[in-house]
Order: C-alpha cells, then structure tokens, then sequence
C-alpha cells in the first residue's frame, strides 16, 4: 500500500530545508503541489503532465513533457528515479537521465529535477531526501543567512581569473574560458611591465585550482576530469567562483582600470 500525504502549492520550495521527518521520507514538490512519501520498500511516487493519473504534476500545460514523465521508486533503502518520458531528466552535474536507462539513485538531502519544455522552458520537480541526522530543516523568517564559501583571491589571481572568465561575467549565454594567450596579451596591455604572458597566467591560475581542489571543490584536477582536459578544469573554476559570489560582474571594471 502506498503512503502518500498530499503537498499543497503554497507549501513552499524544499531548496531550505524540509521539516523534521523520520530518515528515509521522501519530498516531491512542483508549483502545483507535491507529497510525502514513506520509505517503505516498494512504494512509487509517480510524476507528469497529466494531472488526472500522476502523484506530482510537471509542465501541466506543456506538451513537450510527458504524461507520465517518470516515477521515484523506494527499493533497498533508498530512492531511485527513473524516467519513462520522451526527454530526458536532467539532475545536478548535467546528468541526463534517459528512459532506455535504469533508475538513478538519489542522495540524501536536495535534488532539483528539471524536465526541458517547449522552446526554451524548463520544468522544476524539487526533491529532498531526509537523511539519518538531517539538519537541513525549513528556515524561519528571522533566521540568518547561511554564508557562502568564502574563497579569497590575491590582487594578481583576481585580475589573471577576470581575464580567463570576461565571457562568463558579461553573461554569454554559452561561455568558455578565453585562451591563456587571449587573457596574457589583455593584461599585458594592462599593466605593460608586470611580465604577463600565457604561462605566468597559467601558473597563477593553477595555484588558485589547486587551493580550492585542496579544500574541497570537485572537478578541478586533471586525475577527476580525466583526458581530453580541453577548457573542463577552467570551467568548473569559474563556475564555483561564481556560484559562490568570489567573482561577479563587476569585476570586469579591473580590465578597464590603468591601476586594478
């Protein structure tokens, strides 16, 4: 027997956290409402467009999502999603799940699912495992914010990453790091007589990777990312900067300055 308890919409988004439940529950949310699961082996949670047959209803007025785009299945201790739509889910890391694929295992604690629709449009189904000693409860108004991981840059790696990532920060929607020749030949012009050239660039970006892959940041070494390497460990840098609020736009005004 299935042990579904119903979401309503104005329930809010489980991105901060879901209120306290046993290890195991399962949260299934969209804007047109979600449920709580049980995790009792064998239950089903089943997702799509077609409100009138699904648990959690995605893209209801989209037909570019399937009516029944996939389901979240609980079986050996754990939630596992499959797909048995026409296009694939997508999860965190761009993973693709596809519905020829056998179902993914999600970990514990916050997975987006996004659903592609229509032209551009992507539809969100929020999942949150609730873990053994979840912390991850719902904020309260009042409650401070979490900080971000703070990474701290030195005058010279700040400038040589401005330089690699000025496509990223003026927000091309399909960016790529420029060359190490690109951001030499840019701050050579910058400051003429601090020696800039593709190597020196590299080397201070580097040191920048390799601090933060020490901390903790996936993704940023050669042995992670594996062959051809191309612009992968530049990306994934600048994106953790970015995400974490290290480097913004308006960075790319030290590009502009005779004295950054």
């Amino acid at each position: 027997m299935r042990r579904l308890r119903s979401l309503p919409p104005q329930f809010g988004g489980l991105a901060g956290g879901v209120p306290p439940a046993p290890s195991g529950t399962l949260y299934a949310l969209t804007p047109s409402g979600g449920v709580v699961a049980e995790p009792v082996d064998g239950a089903a949670v089943v997702f799509g467009r077609n409100r009138d047959v699904v648990d959690v209803c995605v893209g209801r007025q989209d037909r570019a999502v399937s009516r029944l785009q996939g389901s979240l299945i609980h079986r050996d201790r754990s939630w596992w999603i499959g797909n048995a739509g026409l296009r694939p889910l997508r999860l965190p890391g761009s993973r693709l799940v596809f519905a020829d694929e056998e179902p993914v295992p999600l970990e514990l604690g916050y997975t987006p699912v996004f659903v592609r629709g229509t032209g551009e449009r992507e539809h969100l189904l929020e999942v949150y495992v609730v873990g053994p000693e979840d912390t991850h409860q719902a904020a309260a108004p009042a409650d401070l914010t979490m900080p971000t991981r703070a990474w701290r840059l030195s005058d010279t790696e700040r400038l040589a990453v401005v330089a690699l990532a000025q496509r990223y920060l003026l927000q091309d929607p399909h960016p790529q790091p420029v060359s190490w020749r690109q951001a030499a030949v840019h701050l050579a012009e910058l400051e003429p007589a601090a020696g800039w050239n593709a190597k020196r660039v590299e080397r201070v970006v580097e040191k920048v990777r390799l601090r933060m892959s020490a901390k903790g940041v996936a993704g940023l070494t050669r042995e992670e990312v594996g062959e051809p390497v191309g612009n992968t460990l530049n990306h994934n840098l600048i994106r953790e900067l970015m995400d974490s609020a290290a480097l913004k736009p308006a960075d790319l005004s030290l590009l502009d300055s005779d004295e950054p």
